[in-house]
């Protein structure tokens, strides 16, 4: 009897730890594809962590004054990658602690790629284009375009 209940117990337990185990990794977060599993490039974030078609993006990655968000791909390639979104940038009146965050209509284009230094095997864009279609900040042209950090 007792050989039974020892049997029981650790069958028990052993249930309850997979239980466990597969409720903890379904409950995990999903993360963002992975550049293995990426169609083209990637992006490199601030932090330097790759993103494939992200919904937002931090173009000034110091003081947090210019960012992308509400970003729509339309394409994602080897060669290149489209999105439309809104530019958010702070216009730094009177100085930019004290200053207000304005939004325009934006459209985004990345090219370039080229071997991601952190991980060669994977390639990341080089360069972002911000198109402003309409109003667009005073300082700025109508299409700027910027080198992104490796």
């Amino acid at each position: 009897m007792r050989g039974h209940m020892t049997r029981t117990a650790a069958l028990l337990c052993a249930a309850l730890g997979l239980t466990a185990a597969v409720g903890t990794a379904s409950a995990a977060p999903t993360e963002p594809r992975s550049a293995r599993q990426a169609s083209g490039p990637v992006l490199v974030d601030c932090l330097w962590r790759s993103q494939v078609r992200p919904d937002a993006f931090l173009l000034a990655c110091g003081d947090g004054n210019s960012r992308l968000v509400s970003l729509k791909w339309d394409h994602w390639k080897a060669g290149s990658a489209k999105a439309t979104g809104v530019s958010v940038v702070n216009d730094c009146e009177p100085y930019c602690a004290a200053g207000t965050f304005r939004s325009y209509p934006v459209v985004v284009r990345l090219d370039e790629p080229r071997a991601w230094q952190k991980d060669p095997r994977t390639q990341r864009y080089g360069r972002i284009s911000l198109e402003y279609p309409g109003e667009r900040p005073e300082q700025f042209r109508r299409v700027m375009t910027y080198p992104l950090w490796d």
